[in-house]
């Protein structure tokens, strides 16, 4: 444990030169992190698992959709206010308050779920190059590592630059995604209907799959470490009044990304359901085969170049969500540093792997199975992240007065035996099935 007692109480802590607490004027210093963390909920994996969810069942789990959403903004709170008030992310309290095993093994699961989320983002990246130029998907899989590299190269011209851009993509791909739900002309009605939920989540066994799924395309874990780690550059007020004006920076930047992310998700399985399911196309489960017949469903070409190109702008940013969070976790659990290209190398090399693998031996079908499959290796993850990050929330020798407490912990509580009980549920279907 750390003895320094200024680094647990943010009050001792003094003011470093020339470092304000932010105004209002300049909330949209927080964006950027809102941002970085955002996209990471609009990754391939969400576009598998939403696609698959509406064709398979309609509307019925949009309700996940919007109860994952929930969650996953409930849990950014935490972990952005985690990192404002004791500067330190997520991976750094896990090593500094748990034994040398506990920081390794949540290390490794840290490691697994990020690589399952690489996967997914160059499955998907591959998919997207392959729609729109012809490409073969492995060439697609090595095209979108190069892709990696090109957004991480942004930052030479500074951190506000390559925020910047994943801004503009986001609002790029929500474009898409407003013309899309024009010329899907979806049923509102029974979309209202699906966003409550249903006792059949928990009885039939490809939704509890696939719940699972969009749960961990959703609530991200990699995500808590990353926000924790973005914000706690913050984390320089000296007085009760400079941590509560950072905190309503950090929480604008967060609330206003995860709502834009919440309508785009929401979208893709809303599309899904209005074109596939209502069209009796009910078996289509990968990215390739919804390009192919969104169009003549829907009576435009532009549905598929839009599909397409919003895909390849997911994907690509969100490789660097997948980089930064690597860097982070590995920073936090072994104190190791390394540089973004090296991390961004090491991570596209694990994911390449498995990638060429599926692409190779099942063709697109196997990318789509792969797709899924990887957001459920995120569901599984998820508890290891989420129940350490609200036990140091919670913590009023960590968190003092800003401790969380009241009803957001027992709302947090709850996400977290949510989560536990659907991964659960998921394994009782998988042994029994």
């Amino acid at each position: 444990m750390n003895s320094n007692p200024s680094a647990l109480n943010p009050s001792r802590r003094p003011r470093r030169a020339g470092n304000r607490p932010p105004r209002s004027a300049n909330w949209l210093t927080f964006v950027g992190a809102g941002a970085l963390v955002a996209i990471g909920y609009m990754d391939p994996g969400n576009w598998a698992t939403a696609l698959a969810g509406g064709a398979s069942y309609g509307y019925a789990l949009l309700s996940v959709v919007v109860i994952s959403s929930l969650m996953a903004m409930l849990l950014q709170w935490v972990a952005s206010r985690l990192g404002v008030v004791t500067g330190r992310d997520l991976a750094q309290l896990c090593r500094e308050r748990t034994g040398r095993h506990m920081t390794l093994f949540l290390w490794v699961t840290s490691e697994i779920a990020i690589i399952a989320c690489d996967v997914a983002e160059v499955v998907g990246s591959a998919v997207a190059l392959q729609l729109l130029f012809g490409v073969s998907l492995t060439a697609g899989v090595l095209m979108s590592a190069v892709g990696t590299f090109a957004m991480l190269a942004l930052q030479r011209h500074g951190q506000r630059t390559l925020e910047t851009v994943v801004v503009a993509l986001i609002l790029f791909v929500g474009l898409c995604f407003v013309i899309e739900l024009v010329l899907a002309r979806p049923d509102w009605r029974a979309a209202l209907t699906g966003a409550a939920p249903s006792a059949e989540l928990l009885r039939n066994a490809g939704m509890v799959w696939l719940a699972a799924g969009i749960l961990g395309a959703t609530v991200m874990p990699h995500n808590l470490y990353l926000h924790s780690a973005l914000v706690k550059t913050h984390a320089r007020c000296a007085t009760d009044t400079e941590i509560a004006s950072t905190l309503r920076g950090v929480n604008f930047g967060t609330f206003s990304a995860l709502s834009l992310a919440f309508v785009i998700n929401a979208a893709l399985l809303v599309v899904s359901a209005a074109v596939f399911h209502a069209s009796g196309h009910r078996t289509v489960t990968d990215l390739a085969d919804a390009h192919r017949l969104i169009a003549p469903i829907v009576g435009s070409h532009w549905a598929a170049i839009l599909f397409a190109a919003a895909l390849l702008a997911c994907g690509l940013s969100a490789t660097v969500t997948g980089t930064l969070a690597g860097q982070a976790v590995m920073e936090g659990f072994l104190q190791i540093r390394l540089p973004r290209w090296q991390r961004a190398l090491l991570t596209r090399a694990l994911a390449i792997g498995p990638a060429l693998i599926a692409v190779g031996l099942f063709g697109q079908h196997g990318s789509a199975q792969l797709l899924v499959a990887s957001q459920v290796v995120l569901s599984l993850q998820l508890p290891l992240a989420v129940v350490p990050l609200i036990r140091f929330a919670s913590d009023k020798r960590l968190m003092h007065g800003w401790r969380v407490h009241g009803v957001p912990l027992v709302l947090a509580w709850m996400c977290a035996a949510g989560i536990i009980a659907l991964n659960g549920a998921l394994i009782w279907e998988t042994a029994t099935g």
